[in-house]
């Protein structure tokens, strides 16, 4: 990686947990575009999917990015589904 030298310095993490943090950080830009899912991230990472969920969730990053009309869609057809049962 080609790193601008004034952010090099930023990067040099003093505790296991910043650590953690700024690589699962550099991770989500691949779960966002699908490279990867959460599961393979938190593979990479050492920790269990849960954790990373709650990690990004503690930085304000949704696992469920839908928006609303996504979510009534879904709700629609569920309904639609269960009424064909």
């Amino acid at each position: 990686m080609d790193i601008p030298e004034d952010i090099a310095d930023l990067m040099v993490c003093d505790n296991k947990s910043d650590e953690l943090r700024r690589n699962a950080l550099l991770l989500y830009p691949f779960i966002k575009n699908e490279t990867i899912s959460h599961g393979r991230a938190a593979e990479i990472l050492g920790i269990s999917k849960w954790e990373l969920i709650e990690l990004y969730g503690s930085e304000g990053i949704p696992y469920i990015d839908q928006s609303w009309d996504e979510a009534e869609q879904d709700a629609s057809n569920i309904k639609e589904l269960l009424a064909k049962r």
